[in-house]
């Protein structure tokens, strides 16, 4: 995902990643508007975090970015405000953070929801007044940083149960997006694979063309419980072992073929008499009544996103 270039093309297709686009344009406007990124790990919250980086005015100017689940507290403090000589041991030499590195650009703090309680109220004060001290520091450093954060936690949740800064969450909760889970994209799974491939057949200087419909059918379908990030790992791994000119259902990884939603076959029902919108109109209700009227479900069983299924059951009116 983090080898996207976001200023060369489009979040996504999906009415769900336009809207989240189009988000992005406009928080860009602003040089300095806190923003959070809510979502599933994987969506890819840190492209749209480069995203808003590249399209403001502080593109020219450095993005960094850290993530503060899995490091000690210590080690966390001094990679983010920096260490003075000797504030630690073996911390021989001064050490800047990254907030004074990115001065005048974007620092990107993923896993925001897994900050430590003793770090909390020192971002709460880099918020507030875009001013710090370095671990051991006696003076207070100004930077000028635009943040966006990142979490795939319930941080309302762990406000109310006192695990979070109530003030700390407001400071950063000035913008929320929601990125949507890759299953809910619809065929914003194959622009994403098309986009991968291409880049690793660069990477590798072969591999596959594409993916035979077949394959397509198979990755539309799947759940995707590890978002953007598994499905890159799969292009990935079909791009390197695959010998053929296309990918076919054959090539992906077995685990792929055999969880989550089949793709559904015509019921047998419907037949090819008729305009393809009464058959699309039947097969779209026979697939709703297997699924027991669940939209998501359904939605994932004809590889289409769920608003796109709600607009055809508009059109058709179907009960």
């Amino acid at each position: 995902v983090e080898q996207l270039q976001p200023k060369a093309v489009s979040l996504g297709e999906s009415e769900a990643m336009r809207e989240i686009d189009r988000m992005v344009g406009v928080v860009s406007e602003s040089r300095d508007t806190t923003v959070l990124l809510l979502g599933e790990s994987g969506t890819g919250k840190g492209v749209v975090a480069e995203a808003i980086h590249q399209r403001s005015e502080r593109r020219e100017q450095p993005f960094q970015e850290i993530n503060c689940a899995g490091l000690s507290e210590t080690f966390l403090e001094s990679e983010l405000f920096g260490a003075e000589r000797g504030a630690y041991t073996g911390s021989a030499n001064l050490k800047r953070g990254l907030l004074e590195i990115a001065d005048g650009g974007t620092v990107f703090l993923d896993e925001v929801g897994d900050l430590a309680g003793a770090l909390q109220p020192k971002l709460l004060k880099v918020l507030e007044s875009r001013r710090f001290r370095r671990l051991g520091g006696v003076r207070d450093i100004d930077v000028d940083v635009r943040i966006v954060a990142a979490t795939n936690r319930d941080l309302e949740t762990a406000m109310k149960e006192g695990k979070y800064r109530e003030d700390l969450y407001y400071r950063l909760n000035v913008l929320q997006l929601r990125l949507p889970p890759l299953r809910e994209r619809g065929r914003d799974v194959l622009l994403l694979a098309a986009r991968f491939l291409e880049h690793f057949r660069q990477t590798l200087g072969r591999g596959p063309q594409g993916f035979t419909p077949e394959a397509e059918a198979i990755l539309l379908a799947d759940p995707w419980p590890g978002n953007v990030r598994e499905l890159k790992n799969v292009v990935e791994r079909c791009a390197l072992l695959g010998s053929g000119e296309w990918i076919g259902p054959e090539d992906l990884p077995p685990e792929l073929t055999g969880r989550g939603a089949e793709v559904e076959a015509p019921p047998a029902a419907v037949t090819t008499d008729g305009t393809l919108a009464e058959v699309e109109k039947a097969h779209i209700a026979e697939v709703l009544r297997r699924k027991d009227g669940n939209r998501t479900q359904t939605a994932l069983a004809l590889g289409i996103s769920r608003s796109t299924l709600i607009e055809k059951i508009k059109r058709y009116d179907l009960k």
